[in-house]
């Protein structure tokens, strides 16, 4: 296995795996044209962010993403990491803790200064995990608008 940026030509698989993620998180829906879309959009300015992938020699294994803004609060670079899947038959083999990782190591690359990420209220293994990470719940609660 090898830990790669994301290519254009990865958006199909890639598109799979969030299929996958997003059918088991109640706040979302598959999307496939919406999410060919942003992952392109994604790969294709790497101002906007990395999508991170583990591949073998055949398929995209897992991937997460790494998307960039800047933080008034710190003033600097800031990261978000979204999207972590790792494909079914591949769990429990530590893909997972090496794209955590790996993201980590890219968000130093580009200076950020913070990693923010979201998990399910109720996914109380993966807060676990973040944990381990070094990851630490916030104060602060997400609130969320949807505009047509």
């Amino acid at each position: 296995m090898k830990l790669t940026k994301a290519i254009h030509s990865d958006v199909p698989e890639l598109v799979e795996l969030l299929k996958t993620l997003f059918e088991q998180e109640a706040e979302f829906e598959p999307n496939s044209e919406a999410q060919r879309k942003a992952l392109s959009k994604i790969i294709l300015d790497p101002k906007i962010g990395i999508v991170l992938v583990a591949r073998d020699d055949e398929k995209i294994l897992g991937m997460i993403n790494l998307l960039f803004t800047e933080s008034t609060a710190l003033g600097s670079k800031v990261g978000i990491l979204e999207d972590m899947v790792v494909q079914s038959t591949s769990r429990g083999e530590s893909i997972g803790s090496q794209l955590i990782d790996y993201a980590i190591s890219e968000a130093k690359k580009e200076c950020c200064k913070r990693i923010t990420l979201l998990t399910d209220i109720e996914n109380t293994k993966a807060q676990s995990f973040y944990q381990k990470k070094g990851f630490v719940k916030s104060k602060m609660t997400p609130y969320r608008l949807l505009l047509d």
